[in-house]
């Protein structure tokens, strides 16, 4: 607290009371200092507001990639599961046309065999095996593989099936082989 300024502390050097601000500028004004300290600290709050507003863009960004990687990373899984499923009952196709074959000639009427197929349908049948191709059907070449066609085709149905065909949920595993012959005409099943 200097005679000039009460508010002031004084500053002790040597022993000696000196004023700090004895060499300050006169010519700025208290009024004009608080000016300039205003505009130097708007300046600086635009700068840490632009900062900001940077680096909540940029964690936008981050957050964004990371879903992306997360939503192709499940994919990824769901895509590799699905994979394995079908290779796994893929190599049970090959019984399961046993077991047809078994069940044509009658074999699996009574007995222990009956009770394997119906263990074995039944997991194929959980796993989501579903068979097609069933006599009378409409012949669909993305499905049939047609090794015999009778008549000329204008509405081939399925004669008889050599091999079933099957399918994993919307997958095709092994296309139906089959005759094809010309099933009624829409216009002959509306005439009886």
């Amino acid at each position: 607290m200097t005679a000039e300024n009460p508010d002031r502390e004084p500053v002790i050097t040597d022993g000696q009371v000196v004023d700090a601000f004895e060499n300050f500028d006169t010519a700025a004004t208290p009024a004009a200092s608080d000016e300039v300290a205003a505009g130097a600290g708007t300046d600086e709050l635009a700068k840490v507001v632009a900062e900001l507003d940077q680096a909540n863009t940029e964690l936008g960004y981050a957050k964004a990639e990371i879903a992306n990687i997360r939503r192709n990373a499940l994919s990824r899984i769901d895509r590799a599961v699905e994979d394995e499923r079908v290779a796994v009952v893929s190599r049970f196709l090959d019984i399961a046309d046993d077991l047809d074959r078994a069940r044509a000639h009658g074999d699996l009427d009574a007995g222990p065999l009956k009770a394997l197929s119906d263990k074995l349908s039944g997991v194929l049948d959980g796993l989501g095996l579903v068979g097609f191709g069933a006599e009378g059907d409409a012949f669909a070449p993305d499905l049939h593989e047609a090794v015999q066609m009778e008549g000329d085709g204008d509405n081939p149905v399925l004669g008889a099936v050599l091999r079933k065909g099957y399918r994993l949920g919307e997958r095709v595993l092994r296309t139906a082989m089959v005759t094809v012959t010309d099933g009624e005409s829409a216009s002959g099943a509306a005439a009886e």
